[in-house]
């Protein structure tokens, strides 16, 4: 097992990439916090990992307030005694146009999607700090982040904020031994904030399918293990070769 004994959060991981990842670190070994916004959500992904023979449980935060993290680390480390593992995954999306979206769904999006793997990060690097033996934190953007869209201005800045965000951690947090990087997914499952995926969601990639949950999570596994071991600030994509493409090809 490749994060035997280790501890991981993993935030948004009631659904979709971030449950899937969950079942994959778990399977590894690691010991699970399941974070999600919802409830039952957190708790059914939970309870699955611990059927299956794993340790995990569920824990409900708001990653855009701060007081609901530092109790969220402050459990975690509680429950499993330190954190070696982060993996940023919550977000929410505006699909807004910038002629029509408000403050109010900017700001929301934002503190979501930007500022949560920042607070996150922050209090997680410093418990990792003060526990020694570093750490590991994947932050999972989007390729959003690198283009313009017709729609989901917020979202699109969010994620270009992640991008820099990783790599400004990286140089920080690297003399500590925490190791952070991002993993940039492509419509992969249903889109972010829902629960539905539709299979013939038609796609353009060089793959010729839509990406599945799965392809995310191994990359995430991949870059908080230490086959990655001399990784670090890195910007893996995992869009099925959506960013190698001459736009109209």
């Amino acid at each position: 097992m490749k994060l035997k004994g280790q501890v991981a959060i993993i935030t948004g991981a009631g659904r979709n990439i971030g449950e899937e990842t969950a079942k994959l670190l778990a399977s590894e070994g690691a010991k699970i916090a399941v974070v999600d916004s919802d409830k039952g959500r957190g708790d059914n992904v939970a309870a699955q990992i611990n059927s299956a023979g794993g340790d995990a449980k569920g824990f409900v935060a708001d990653v855009a307030s701060e007081s609901d993290i530092t109790s969220l680390v402050n459990d975690v480390v509680s429950q499993w005694g330190r954190v070696d593992i982060l993996v940023n995954n919550a977000a929410v999306s505006d699909n807004k146009h910038i002629l029509e979206i408000t403050k109010e769904e900017w700001d929301r999006v934002i503190a979501v999607t930007l500022t949560g793997p920042f607070l996150m990060s922050k209090y997680v690097a410093a418990q990792m700090v003060k526990q020694g033996g570093g750490g590991k934190i994947v932050n999972v953007g989007s390729t959003s982040g690198f283009y313009g869209r017709k729609r989901a201005v917020a979202y699109a800045s969010a994620k270009g904020g992640v991008v820099s965000l990783t790599r400004a951690l990286a140089v920080q947090l690297a003399p500590h031994n925490i190791r952070v990087n991002a993993a940039i997914p492509n419509k992969i499952g249903s889109p972010v904030g829902k629960s539905e995926f539709d299979p013939s969601r038609p796609v353009v990639n060089l793959r010729g399918r839509p990406g599945v949950p799965i392809d995310l999570a191994r990359a995430v596994l991949f870059l908080v293990s230490d086959d990655s071991d001399f990784i670090v600030g890195d910007i893996l994509f995992v869009d099925g070769g959506v960013t190698s493409m001459m736009v109209g090809e």
